[in-house]
Parts: structure tokens; C-alpha cells; sequence
């Protein structure tokens, strides 16, 4: 399908990495009027991680959208978000290092993304995922990007494939009875997303500091910035 001109183009990316690291799967999606797909592409990833993934995404839909053309970017991932608008400054005046003197995660695909940002209009736009009345552009991107990383095979409306299955309803986790009267969720392993008080200041995994007093989240790599949970494993 041949792509309007227009005045400005709205599109959504999103990458999916099913065990992070896992198979992985990226997708972009281009609307003709904010809400409808116009165009959209996915692909395959082989192993590799969520933040992978995510980045690769946003690299594909820059190289597959006219840089002359404003564009408008939605995005779940407030990593690959931070990566392209607020971290990258710092990491390029360090020599691709961050602030704690460590190499850039993903180095070579955000070095590409800069490239691709050059001279062009971008506005990022952070939606928040899996919502029951989300954002339309955004849902097809992850049904698409997910789907890319389960059947590990291109899609796309220039392929003509048909659009990605709905995403299956999220269950509410299973409640056990703790006594007569009240209930409780059970917990669950992993690394979970409560957030405390630092109550000392620190260091996150993106490099920047945190204060005392500070909401901090645990990660892989320890304690930092709530929405830095996920670079860890980038």
C-alpha cells in the first residue's frame, strides 16, 4: 500500500524478547490518520534481549520513513525511549561511556539511531502498554513484534500478511485465602517492581546518581531509577 504525503506521519515500534534474553522479535507500524495502520513490517531475532529488540524497532522505522517528513514516534519501552533522548548526549560527550565509566549497552544500535536522527524532525511519545483502552498504533506493534518473536518469521503489509492476532486477555493473578475474611495475591518470583526510599544515594544502571530519598527499584544488577528497571538486562 502506497503511503500518503502528508504533513506529519504518526507511527508506533516495539520489541519483544520472549525470556529476555529469548527469542525476539521487533515490529513498526505507520497509521494514516493517528489510529488506523497504513504500513507495518516485523522481524525476527533470533536470541537476544528485550532492549535489543526495542531499539531495533526504532532503528527499522527510521530507515523505513522518510526523513524529510516530521514524525511522530509512540513507544512502551521508556528505556529505548531515554536511550535516544536523554541519555545519549551524555554517553556521546563521554566517548560512549557512562557516567560510571562502563561501555554503553547496545552501543552499536544506539550509535545507528543517532545517525538515523540527524537533521530530522522526531517527536518521542511514551505510551503506556497493555492498556485496555491503550493506544491503537502501539498494541499493533507489540501484537506484531510479539508474534515475530514466537514464530521467529517476517511480517508485514508489503509481505501481505494478515494483521497480528489480538494479544490474549491478561488473567488477574490467582488470590489465596490467608484467613476467614481477607485474601492476599501470592507472591511471585523474579525481580519485583515495588519501589522503596533509597536510603542512601547511589548509582543507577544507567549511570546517573539517586539520592537519598529517592524512589529506587530493584534490578538485575541491583537498586536504581523505576523506569531504568529494564536496562539492566540490556
Amino acid at each position: 500500500m502506497i503511503e500518503p504525503m502528508r504533513e506529519r506521519v504518526v507511527a508506533a515500534c516495539d520489541g519483544a524478547s520472549k525470556g529476555n534474553p529469548g527469542p525476539a522479535g521487533w515490529a513498526w507500524v505507520v497509521s494514516d490518520d493517528a489510529v488506523s495502520p497504513v504500513r507495518w513490517e516485523a522481524g525476527a531475532l533470533g536470541t537476544a534481549t528485550n532492549n535489543i529488540a526495542e531499539l531495533t524497532a526504532l532503528e527499522r522505522l527510521l530507515t523505513a520513513t522518510d526523513p524529510d517528513v516530521p514524525l511522530e514516534v509512540r513507544m512502551d519501552s521508556q528505556y529505548a525511549m531515554k536511550a535516544v533522548t536523554t541519555w545519549l548526549p551524555g554517553w556521546k560527550r563521554n566517548g560512549w561511556k557512562t557516567a560510571a565509566g562502563k561501555p554503553v549497552a547496545n552501543q552499536e544500535l544506539v550509535v545507528r539511531i543517532d545517525e538515523l536522527l540527524q537533521g530530522r524532525s522526531v517527536d518521542f511519545r511514551y505510551v503506556p502498554a497493555h492498556q485496555v483502552d491503550g493506544d491503537p498504533l502501539n498494541d499493533f506493534a507489540d501484537r506484531a513484534a510479539s508474534q515475530a518473536a514466537s514464530a521467529q518469521q517476517s511480517a508485514g503489509s508489503a509481505l501481505g500478511s494478515p494483521e497480528p492476532p489480538p494479544s490474549a486477555p491478561v488473567s488477574a493473578a490467582p488470590r489465596r485465602r490467608t484467613n476467614g475474611t481477607k485474601t492476599e495475591r501470592p507472591r511471585t518470583g523474579g525481580s519485583s517492581s515495588r519501589t522503596i526510599k533509597a536510603k542512601f544515594p547511589g548509582r543507577c544502571v544507567c549511570g546517573r546518581p539517586y539520592a537519598a530519598g529517592e524512589s529506587i527499584a530493584r534490578n538485575d544488577q541491583g537498586w536504581g531509577h523505576p523506569e531504568c528497571r529494564a536496562a539492566a538486562a540490556g
